[in-house]
């Protein structure tokens, strides 16, 4: 992992292969580890640069409550830095509220966007308040309890039994995440706005990908759009976390996309 200084901290990032540039921006209590997977399928043809975004992994965790817009900031900060004016950016999760916040501020330094297992919708009244139950449990126990008991519910239920190392991978990459940069982060997407017009608005290509049993954020949730600029993708089998359970599919889906958008953008 490499190491920049964004708007006062630290962000660790990975940065593998080479030609047309990819961001990834992993979830919630993830790190440029929830990647590992996909990383190797696409740096064979691409540049891709994973951070630890703020609060996460091996970045640093600054105290108090973050905003969408402070984490995509950093996501800049890292782009200048590494003089990369134009680039593919893809958010699983909490990434992808952090790409929305990205693409309706800095849209001239994307090819094209997407959502992994993501929403342009806000959370609802009964989704803030649990973002306030998970900080409380995350202040007064600790990560690991909270982390034991989130990384289940991002999995299709079949995953448990069927490849439950999986599950411990999630969770060990989990442990690692500091209780105040998890606390931050979980304020963030709490206060998030609706982003639904930023997607509609677009006329850059973007990607919306869905796991067919993701109970987290289900399908209609994130095929808030069909334009055609708009690529909809459903992994069958996957939950919230294709990136693990169907990563040779993810790849091949954000592979089609980024050639696409690569070579629309060169006709434009």
């Amino acid at each position: 992992m490499e190491r920049v200084r964004c708007d006062g901290s630290n962000i660790c990032y990975s940065d593998q292969g080479k030609g047309e540039v990819i961001v990834l921006l992993h979830g919630f209590c993830g790190s440029a580890e929830y990647w590992e997977q996909v990383i190797p399928i696409l740096s064979s043809d691409y540049r891709v640069i994973a951070p630890d975004l703020r609060g996460h992994g091996a970045s640093e965790a600054p105290l108090g409550p973050y905003t969408i817009e402070q984490m995509a900031d950093d996501v800049l900060g890292l782009l200048d830095t590494l003089e990369i004016s134009e680039c593919t950016m893809l958010g699983h999760s909490l990434g992808g509220y952090i790409t929305l916040s990205f693409a309706q501020r800095y849209a001239s330094r994307l090819k094209g966007f997407g959502l992994i297992h993501s929403t342009a919708y806000p959370d609802s009244e009964e989704a803030r308040e649990n973002r306030l139950k998970s900080v409380s449990r995350i202040q007064n126990e600790g990560i690991t309890p909270f982390v034991d008991s989130f990384v289940p519910g991002i999995f299709a239920k079949a995953t448990a039994s069927v490849a439950p190392q999986l599950l411990e991978r999630a969770k060990e990459i989990g442990y690692k995440t500091p209780p105040q940069g998890a606390a931050g982060a979980a304020l963030a997407m709490r206060e998030r706005p609706d982003r639904r017009d930023v997607i509609t608005a677009t006329t850059l290509p973007v990607l919306l990908v869905a796991g067919e049993q993701d109970g987290l954020i289900p399908p209609e949730r994130t095929f808030t759009s069909d334009k055609p600029n708009i690529t909809q993708a459903t992994i069958s089998g996957a939950g919230h976390m294709s990136l693990f359970e169907a990563p040779e599919r993810l790849a091949e889906v954000i592979k089609d996309f980024a050639q696409a958008s690569v070579s629309i953008n060169s006709h434009s």
